[in-house]
């Protein structure tokens, strides 16, 4: 689970596929910061901070392989399916007009509940994400053949115990410019790591990623009418600039803000830059 003190108080809730572990921070209208692969909400742990003074900032840890609860065996983990767990979280906690707050695989995620489930979505803000004919990035889907090898992925996987491993670009070497806290890093594949179920989660999503998705949703953003920020990495390795700016062009409601010295975690590499620029999108548009 999410470490990190500053994204506030722990809770449960109780999901269709299981229970899910967030922690939130604030007060006011509020901000859903979605994750992707293989990270959990401290990826936000500098950005909340600098939000929630104004918003409600809520962090779930999504089963995405660093979670520390696995959901029900039965659970669909299909890329629908943590799209449909992400609304029924937002309808658990009874949010309405919520902003969501996406990064890379979840930013996939984000743009399924959008085009699917967008009842309760009031904005959205996109940070460097899986679109198009881009997930998963090229150099992630060896990670997926191996998905339907159970035994043969986790011995991969095993390497990540080790820093110089998970530095490498098929780790998260190509995802932070400026690096990430080790304790971080090495927390966020520790349950994978150890716990049977949290691999079974996370292989089934895996297994499952196709730019089916991500181009489905693409036909169907331009009826997305809500206000939508697209900030992008302007020096990103894995996700095009150009995917931004087609994002950007797509949405009838869209800015896109490009931030200067990061790679796909902005969050990481720029957080007061990334902060900044939520917080202005948010005022500009009714917060």
């Amino acid at each position: 689970m999410s470490r990190s003190p500053d994204l506030g108080s722990s809770h449960e809730v109780e999901l269709p596929a299981g229970t899910l572990r967030y922690r939130e921070r604030g007060q006011g209208p509020p901000l859903v910061f979605i994750h992707g692969l293989l990270v959990n909400g401290d990826l936000w742990r500098k950005v909340v901070p600098r939000l929630a003074d104004r918003f409600r900032c809520i962090t779930p840890d999504l089963p995405l392989g660093a979670h520390s609860l696995a959901m029900r065996p039965d659970a669909d983990l299909g890329v629908a399916g943590v799209a449909q767990l992400i609304a029924d979280f937002l309808e658990a906690l009874d949010l309405e007009g919520a902003t969501l707050v996406a990064n890379d695989t979840g930013g996939a995620l984000t743009q399924v509940v959008m085009t699917e489930h967008g009842s309760r979505v009031g904005r959205v803000v996109l940070t460097p994400c899986d679109s198009f004919d881009n997930f998963l990035p090229p150099i992630f889907r060896p990670l997926q053949w191996l998905a339907h090898v159970p035994p043969a992925l986790t011995a991969v996987l095993q390497l990540f115990r080790f820093q110089a491993v998970r530095r490498l670009p098929l780790g998260f070497g190509w995802l932070s410019r400026k690096g990430i806290d080790p304790e971080i890093e090495a927390s966020w594949v520790a349950a994978v790591l150890s716990d049977a179920g949290v691999r079974r989660d996370a292989y089934r999503v895996v297994r499952d990623i196709s730019s089916s998705y991500t181009l489905r949703a693409a036909e169907k953003l331009p009826d997305f009418d809500r206000p939508v920020l697209v900030v992008w990495a302007a020096d990103d390795r894995l996700f095009p600039p150009d995917h931004g700016r087609r994002l950007a062009d797509l949405l009838p409601n869209a800015r896109l803000e490009l931030i200067d010295d990061s790679y796909t975690f902005v969050s990481e590499d720029q957080p007061e830059a990334l902060a900044a620029v939520i917080a202005d999108f948010l005022s500009k548009t009714g917060d």
